[in-house]
């Protein structure tokens, strides 16, 4: 594989200083923290951080703000989240820098996520325009004669959305985009490795003209998130990151309603009658963008025996051909990990799968927070880069001669997010669609793939609820219902003179 310069494109640039944005002001706060950036190894953000008589103050102000979102339009909110994406294209440029500096992404995935960050802000805009209510059929049912009952979708309130690194300005679009859609202030609590790559949306919300009162960002570990979920003023909690990390949150949020998408292990099938070429092509290219660091990356590749060895010679060679090095330079296909453990981590494991049985024709060689690509072919099914989500740029090859027996392979996991499945079998695929234990299974096409407007979620450790606009409004919004008795749509007027149960026990 080839290999960019390691001293990097760039001469060292002064670090972003990132406040907490709280009460409408931006705010510095006595202690920081310094984020070094895992390629370029300088210190490329300084974050003030929160303390908990700061999260109290947030949380204050997110509950006096509610009602400047609440009492805005649906045509008003869409119109600002419209600006929002013009204002994300304007600055794709910067956000794909941030995420460079702070996370080794390269600059060619970071222009991506721009382009998903001004979607998801397009489509909440369009989904906004969709609100309204319903006239439910209460005479359809002998006790409610005489009445018209109307339901309308009310603000929870409060919105508390926690973001991961790997795609912290796409995820956090996605969580805020929602929230105000559904007519909510949001609590923004960024991943502390990536601060300014969350500021810079929330500085874009601001821009397109979300309320300053609706919207707080703070920065801070796993205390501070802690503190957030518990806080009594929340309505509901987004949260992306690991299945460990989930529980925690969900513990700490109590009853409050919540969102998970937590972590994977995705399989990807490659069928007998699969177009090898196109399927090699694929998972070369989405299991190692982000450094493989994303929870549908392709991790397992269940190839058909026969076409086993087609397979492994032609996706060997798209890993060999991937660029690694500077995420500065437009030419890297795969950066640096979000660190060095990390990398760390994943070199361990791919050795380990060695060790046990398996063979790495290429890749899992570990500089600083970089991993080139590997391939782990046939390892036993107790290895950790076939049980445990490798969150790394590795991916594992097993050939299987039983359709059966991969999907329980598949199934016997405690994950269950998305699959990938390579064939032309009508069959085959609503077999695999009605048997495999996932969210999503997508057909001719790899684990990692997602569309901002379609529901993306998982089941088992991979979270509760579903990420994209439509739906995080809904779970975001309570229903409201209006009892209007003695007024019919049908022309019954009058209610019937024969009191019903509920009347009848009325004290």
């Amino acid at each position: 594989m080839a290999v960019a310069n390691e001293a990097g494109i760039e001469s060292q640039r002064a670090p972003f200083m990132v406040p907490c944005f709280v009460g409408g002001a931006w705010q510095e706060t006595a202690r920081t923290e310094e984020r070094q950036g895992p390629y370029h190894h300088y210190a490329v953000s300084i974050a003030s951080q929160a303390d908990t008589a700061l999260v109290d103050v947030a949380v204050a102000a997110a509950v006096s703000g509610r009602a400047a979102v609440a009492t805005m339009s649906p045509s008003d909110r869409a119109d600002v989240l419209e600006r929002a994406a013009e204002l994300t294209d304007q600055r794709s440029d910067e956000i794909a820098e941030r995420l460079a500096l702070e996370l080794g992404k390269p600059v060619r995935d970071g222009r991506g996520e721009a382009l998903r960050v001004a979607a998801t802000f397009r489509i909440a805009a369009a989904e906004t325009r969709r609100l309204g209510g319903s006239v439910l059929p209460a005479e359809g049912w002998p006790l409610g004669r005489g009445s018209t009952v109307l339901t309308r979708s009310t603000p929870v309130g409060v919105v508390l959305a926690i973001t991961p690194f790997n795609a912290p300005a796409n995820l956090l679009a996605h969580k805020l985009a929602a929230s105000f859609a559904a007519g909510n202030s949001t609590i923004i609590k960024s991943p502390p490795q990536a601060p300014a790559s969350t500021a810079i949306v929330v500085e874009i919300a601001l821009e397109a003209g979300v309320p300053a009162e609706a919207i707080q960002l703070l920065h801070g570990g796993a205390d501070i998130g802690a503190q957030l979920c518990a806080a009594p003023g929340i309505g509901a909690v987004a949260f992306t990151g690991s299945a460990g990390a989930g529980a925690a949150v969900a513990r700490a949020a109590g009853p409050k309603r919540t969102v998970l998408e937590l972590g994977g292990n995705a399989a990807t099938i490659v069928h007998e009658d699969a177009d090898i070429p196109k399927a090699a092509a694929a998972c070369a290219r989405t299991g190692y963008s982000n450094s493989g660091q994303s929870c549908i990356s392709v991790q397992r590749v269940y190839v058909h025996r026969s076409r086993l060895e087609e397979f492994v010679a032609a996706f060997t060679g798209h890993v060999n051909n991937l660029v690694v090095g500077d995420p500065l330079d437009p030419a890297t296909d795969v950066g640096s990990m979000v660190d060095e453990a990390a990398a760390s981590r994943v070199a361990a494991w791919v050795e380990e799968a060695a060790a046990e049985g398996g063979t790495v024709p290429t890749g899992g060689v570990r500089t600083h927070a970089t991993v080139t690509p590997a391939v782990v072919l046939e390892p036993p099914s107790t290895s950790k880069v076939v049980r445990e989500e490798i969150f790394g740029p590795a991916v594992v090859v097993l050939g299987y001669d039983d359709i059966d027996q991969v999907i329980d392979e598949c199934n016997a996991s405690r994950y269950g997010l998305q699959a990938g499945l390579f064939t032309h079998d009508v069959g085959t695929i609503f077999d695999l669609w009605r048997r495999l234990e996932v969210g999503a299974l997508v057909v001719n096409g790899p684990s990692n793939h997602r569309l901002d407007h379609i529901p993306f979620g998982g089941v088992k450790d991979s979270g509760i609820g579903r990420e994209s606009p439509a739906f995080m409004i809904e779970d975001f919004m309570t229903t409201s219902t209006l009892h209007l008795r003695g007024i019919s749509l049908w022309g019954e007027s009058e209610i019937s003179s024969t009191p019903n149960r509920t009347e009848r026990e009325t004290p």
